[in-house]
């Protein structure tokens, strides 16, 4: 178990440190309904992140996927990183902008806020791709149910910890953390392009270099 955690490293970093969710994240925080929003946010974030995975990890054990095929996918999740990684690259100097649902985030309530962290973390394709590669490398590790369980949790505990360790401390020090939240969020405002395109980039070699070793 400990060795597949380890090479689902690079997936759960990849997932950690997108941008968008993380902002999300800070501007519930900074809003008017923070405490509730932010952790209707951070729920539907975990959510969504445990059943994107679990739902690949069942597929992979259940359709008697080999190491060779998990492979496979993980080289063609890889090229896909990569190709948009460089896409990012090239435009990262243009004009930063956010969703506009962010503008309308002082009047969301708890379970729009779970919805759309829900959606963030599952259903965006860069996110998903992260999920489906680490559902795959569980599913096809031939552990226990129990060690099969276990690894999801810690996959889905690391991929999450930048959003849900925010709107918890939060709750603990509101006021001590406002300032460094409205710093962090300006600093990822002007660079999140920049950061998205070298962990793309970073993660797409990783994935291609681990599907290149499975079917060789």
């Amino acid at each position: 178990m400990g060795a597949v955690i380890g090479d689902l490293l690079p997936m759960a970093l990849g997932i950690a440190i997108s941008p968008i969710p993380i902002i999300a994240a800070i501007l519930m925080l900074l809003g008017r309904r923070a405490r509730t929003t932010g952790l209707g946010f951070a729920a539907g974030w975990v959510v969504g992140v445990l059943a994107a995975t679990t739902l690949f990890t069942v597929l992979g054990s259940s359709s008697g996927s080999s190491g060779t095929t998990a492979g496979w996918v993980k080289l063609g999740l890889g090229v896909l990183l990569l190709v948009e990684g460089v896409r990012e690259w090239r435009v990262r100097s243009g004009p930063q902008s956010t969703p506009k649902w962010m503008a309308a985030i002082d009047e969301m309530t708890p379970l729009t806020g779970a919805g759309i962290g829900f959606a963030l973390a599952a259903i965006n394709p860069k996110n998903l791709m992260l999920c489906i590669a680490a559902g795959m490398q569980i599913g096809t590790a031939a552990m226990s149910t129990g060690g099969t369980a276990v690894t999801i949790v810690v996959f889905g505990a690391l991929a999450s910890s930048t959003v849900a360790v925010p709107v918890v401390a939060y709750q603990l020090a509101e006021q001590r953390l406002r300032d460094p939240l409205a710093q962090l969020k300006a600093w990822l405002d002007d660079n999140n392009k920049t950061v998205m395109a070298v962990l793309i980039l970073v993660i797409g070699v990783v994935l291609i270099g681990k599907g290149i070793g499975s079917v060789t």
